[in-house]
């Protein structure tokens, strides 16, 4: 996962007053069905896996958390629904405001233009997201949210269905050294359900297309021990803090004073991972995944993983933030995920961050941008998300890749687009 100051911050909160009664419940495309769903462009099915998920949809009817939630397929129930207000919620599931479903959310159709990704890393994103699905829907509730798409009529099963089908495309035409059908616009509106997605930001009503931020993981030197350069720490929280949050009582300015350190007055409580330069914490904290390169030679991969408590400010400079986070090593990217063991692992150039509360993970993502010949289309997951994103219903993030510094990586996303259209993608 990475954080960026004007983008978003980790967040793992749980989602109140969710019932689970239904587990194990299971559905199944027929190979007969899908082929009929599909593009002719195949000589051979595609053989969708049968999958089996903690379907959890019995919510208690509480008016902060389920305005929006329709499970149904008629149209003038979605009509409805789409005229009813949807109540916005932040990350601490507190009431910020409401909006039409029908302001935001809209039929559309992709225009004819390439699809753009990378199929192996698109497979890769997919798969990882819809098996958090599958194992840990119990544990982490906000992601039964059918959120603002419930207006639209859009439920958990499609979501699922959505990302089970393009996992079976994907494999097919992987495994048939073939260009994927998911990059052919003609295929997208034929067998999916195009959501326009106009962005929608009370302070800026003139906004229609969403912005596209861009973050990255950058490597950065540091070393093992504390040196004169590497003299600022990451630290790794101890399994007892769990239940001691001792650390939820200092902000980042007290981490800073060596309350950690020999001579601290909480020495011993928590394990320094790796030492950085004062700037190195800095990018550390706000891109949330940093690959740091050490001076023994060897390098690693380090994540958010929680904070202290404190929300992050919009519009108050990084190093005066109070938030702190504190980190643990990892063996890939990471995106969403209710603690650090369960994170997404995710790719870049195929990855969004938003708003997962209120849009919702999973949901696959095609932005538009340029004109005429210079037409492009990229598709992309939610996957990831931040405290910058809750709410945010006009602003996605897109993990752009791994960079040495920052000249590199904004030499890179000046090629991308500042504002595009936005398209979500639900399986017929």
């Amino acid at each position: 996962m990475s954080i960026r100051f004007n983008r978003k911050l980790l967040l793992t909160l749980g989602f109140a007053t969710v019932s689970l009664v239904s587990l194990g419940s299971t559905y199944l495309y027929t190979q007969s069905k899908t082929q009929q769903q599909i593009s002719q462009t195949s000589s051979q099915p595609v053989r969708v896996l049968t999958t089996s998920f903690q379907n959890a949809l019995t919510v208690q009817q509480t008016s902060d958390e389920n305005i929006g939630k329709h499970n149904t397929t008629s149209s003038s129930k979605e009509l409805v629904a789409a005229s009813t207000p949807y109540k916005v919620i932040d990350e601490f599931k507190k009431y910020k405001f409401s909006v039409n479903g029908s302001q935001v959310l809209s039929s559309g159709k992709l225009p004819t233009a390439k699809v753009n990704f990378n199929q192996k890393d698109l497979l890769f994103v997919l798969s990882n997201t819809r098996k958090y699905y599958q194992d840990y829907a119990k544990q982490d509730p906000d992601i039964l949210r059918t959120g603002l798409l419930g207006t639209s009529g859009v439920t958990l099963q499609d979501t699922l269905k959505t990302l089970d089908f393009m996992i079976a495309v994907l494999k097919e035409d992987i495994a048939n050294n073939r260009a994927t059908r998911l990059q052919d616009p003609n295929f997208i509106n034929a067998n999916f359900r195009v959501i326009k997605w106009t962005a929608y930001k009370p302070q800026n009503p003139e906004q229609k297309r969403l912005r596209i931020t861009k973050y990255a993981v950058f490597t950065y030197p540091g070393s093992r021990k504390k040196t004169s350069t590497y003299n600022t720490a990451i630290y790794s929280l101890k399994d007892n803090s769990r239940t001691d949050k001792f650390y939820t009582r200092y902000t980042k300015q007290d981490v800073l004073s060596g309350i950690y350190e020999p001579g601290g007055k909480e020495f011993g409580k928590v394990e320094p991972i790796a030492y950085l330069t004062r700037e190195g914490l800095e990018e550390a904290l706000m891109q949330g995944t940093i690959l740091i390169n050490f001076t023994d030679g060897s390098k690693a991969f380090f994540n958010v993983d929680r904070n202290n408590g404190i929300p992050y400010i919009r519009g108050v400079k990084p190093t005066a933030q109070k938030r702190y986070w504190y980190f643990k090593k990892v063996d890939a990217i990471k995106g969403y995920g209710y603690k650090i063991d369960a994170k997404i692992s995710i790719k870049p150039g195929v990855t969004f961050a938003g708003d997962v509360l209120n849009i919702g993970l999973g949901r696959v993502i095609v932005m538009e941008y340029g004109q005429g010949r210079n037409k492009r289309l990229r598709m992309g997951v939610i996957a990831d998300t931040g405290g910058a994103f809750l709410p945010n219903l006009y602003q996605l993030d897109f993990l752009a890749g791994i960079f040495k510094n920052q000249k590199d990586f904004g030499r890179y996303i000046s090629q991308l687009p500042e504002y595009a259209t936005a398209y979500i993608l639900v399986k017929k």
